[in-house]
């Protein structure tokens, strides 16, 4: 005689590590239904050149502080290692499933392909997949026109309360079940690492320390490699990942201009939120930009590939201070200020004449606010492969000069240069063998030459780029992407 399985409904947790303004768990949860969270750590993304081990801990610390709110409510996340379509084949034989609940997930291909075939699997086995808006971004758009006010709405709506019913999660001891015939993901994390913490908790207290006192020197510390650590918001990975919503975010800062009496850095902080939406839209409506530039007049553009140049780059061997200094913090903490990340782009692609592509998975594995609507845009307008935005060809001494003044940031990522005056610590190729031996400084053995001349390439990538914009074809997909993006209103 067979025994009738218990109906059971998911919310499949994705970059969406929150309960409260989760779209997808407060409309599960208005069911009544019986409810587990689920995340499942993915062979196909674990194996994916764009992820590494700093965003695993970051996940694994997040759930642990989601397990931590959920104790009072007697539940957990599922957290499993193993592909979704084989998770929940697995969770049918113990429940009877008929909804699943997830956000629209704006991400690489590998995901945007597991999508179709999930939604493939959920028919088959009648099953209902509920997807839902994640911070305002809307599937199937063709064009601007409704944008923002479609964005506007979502911005102006409360944030979503999380109030499961009593005994509405699926309990521990159920949990605990089913982690006996699934592999269980492990959520240790290294207690040394040196880079942000996961969680919302966090998450939470480094906003609102922002809006409590960091935020007034916004503006004047956020193109400054040192400062902007502090002086920015840093909340960058909680929204990445879904800590944090750009909603709750958003109107936490707006509730403060209105009693702030320094009122435009927080301006200037809500118009970055507001254009974080406009770049994952654009990505998600132009999802080729993955691979190959958004402007296909641009994608005639040959490059010779350096592995010499690339490896040099990547672990801050150049011989231009300030571009080591970028690289070398954050392969190592994970963090670059906006400005920067724009320089070191810069420098990849113009001045080592090297393809975006070949910095885009080192970039992404190295920001632990990696995402993928932000990525992919920015590595094709810094390289200035868009055709719609201006060129910019960063001059790394300029910035180190105007940014870094007293060489702080540079001496305390580059400690070769630590002991020399400022302006060598800028410029130590300016040097003579004189002042190389009064400073036991040997240039070349203790910190390489420059590896390319600025002036020469940077003129040659100038020349170049701007040569293409006449092209008719980069002309006619600038037209296409204006007519496609521009926001109206």
């Amino acid at each position: 005689m067979s025994t009738k399985k218990p109906l059971l409904q998911i919310v499949w947790l994705k970059r969406d590590l929150r309960l409260e303004d989760n779209e997808a768990i407060f409309n599960a949860l208005t069911t009544g239904d019986r409810t587990l969270f689920l995340y499942a750590f993915e062979t196909i993304l674990l194996e994916d050149n764009h992820y590494s081990e700093r965003h695993w801990n970051f996940i694994r610390e997040s759930i642990k502080d989601l397990n931590d709110s959920l104790k009072p409510f007697k539940s957990k996340v599922l957290a499993v290692e193993a592909d979704i379509i084989s998770i929940i084949n697995q969770l049918m034989s113990q429940y009877t499933i008929r909804n699943i609940y997830s956000h629209q997930e704006t991400g690489i291909l590998v995901t945007y392909n597991r999508d179709k075939s999930f939604k493939r699997f959920c028919k088959n086995n009648l099953i209902t997949w509920h997807e839902n808006i994640h911070n305002g971004v809307q599937r199937g758009l063709k064009n601007r026109e409704l944008w923002t006010q479609q964005c506007n709405a979502y911005f102006e709506v409360e944030p979503l309360i999380f109030s499961p019913s009593e005994n509405q999660l699926l309990d521990i001891k159920a949990i605990k079940e089913l982690e006996g015939i699934l592999p269980v993901a492990s959520l240790d994390t290294p207690n040394a690492a040196v880079f942000q913490k996961g969680g919302r908790m966090i998450g939470l207290k480094y906003l609102d320390s922002f809006l409590t006192k960091r935020y007034v020197n916004y503006m004047f510390h956020i193109s400054k490699p040192e400062l902007a650590r502090k002086g920015c918001s840093r909340i960058s990975p909680y929204i990445a990942w879904g800590n944090l919503s750009i909603r709750e975010v958003y109107r936490k800062a707006f509730f403060l201009k209105k009693t702030s009496s320094n009122k435009k850095p927080i301006e200037a902080f809500m118009s970055r939120l507001r254009w974080q939406a406009h770049f994952i839209q654009k990505f998600e409506m132009e999802h080729t930009m993955e691979n190959v530039s958004i402007n296909k007049g641009y994608q005639k553009l040959k490059k010779d590939i350096s592995e010499h140049y690339q490896i040099a780059w990547e672990t801050g061997q150049t011989g231009y201070p300030l571009v080591d200094a970028c690289m070398r913090c954050l392969n190592e903490t994970g963090y670059l200020n906006f400005r920067m990340r724009a320089l070191v782009v810069s420098f990849l692609t113009h001045n080592l004449w090297q393809p975006w592509q070949a910095a885009s998975q080192h970039l992404s594995k190295m920001f632990l606010d990696f995402e993928p609507g932000i990525h992919f845009p920015q590595l094709q307008m810094q390289a200035g492969e868009t055709g719609t935005n201006m060129l910019r060809i960063y001059n790394p001494i300029k910035n180190s000069l105007e940014h870094d003044p007293d060489a702080v940031f540079i001496k305390k990522w580059v400690p070769e240069l630590r002991d020399l005056d400022i302006p060598f610590a800028h410029e130590p190729y300016l040097m003579t063998k004189m002042e190389q031996q009064f400073n036991n400084f040997n240039l070349g053995k203790d910190y390489p030459y420059p590896i390319v001349d600025m002036d020469t390439t940077r003129k040659k990538a100038s020349d170049t780029l701007w040569n293409l914009r006449k092209n008719k074809k980069v002309r006619e997909e600038s037209e296409r992407i204006l007519k496609k993006h521009t926001l109206r209103g």
